[in-house]
């Protein structure tokens, strides 16, 4: 998909910005918020480090597009299908597989874990009643 420079991102170029964004800070930040600029705008200072001239724009697209690209082949694969693939999937796979599965099992944690004095409280009216 080309970005709005209409510049396409090289080989190398999405490898550095996988390689930065497998950073377990970069990921917990991005798992934690929803705007991201910000932490866009640091992943773009580490491709500058690099050599690669990318705006936060440019970043969080090619992000975005790579996941979503990630998770349509994941459910292509989990549903039988072996036809469906990407370049990077593997790579991809390291950091999304693994916190896909993380962020279901908090989800369902959540919700099953009420305060214990609700429960509580509710067992000492009934003996009270």
């Amino acid at each position: 998909v080309a970005n709005e420079g209409g510049k396409h991102w090289t080989v190398n170029e999405v490898r550095a910005l996988i390689r930065i964004w497998s950073d377990k800070n970069i990921q917990q930040q991005l798992e934690g918020t929803v705007r991201n600029k910000r932490i866009f705008e640091q992943v773009a200072a580490r491709l500058q480090k690099f050599g690669i001239d990318r705006d936060w724009k440019q970043c969080r697209t090619k992000y975005k597009n790579l996941k979503h690209e990630y998770k349509s082949v994941k459910s292509a694969q989990d549903s039988g299908s072996t036809s469906k693939s990407m370049k990077f999937f593997n790579e991809l796979d390291a950091i999304l597989g693994h916190s896909t599965m993380e962020q279901a099992s908090k989800s369902d944690n959540d919700e099953s874990e009420r305060p214990p004095e609700w429960t509580e409280a509710k067992s000492e009216k009934d003996s009270i009643g």
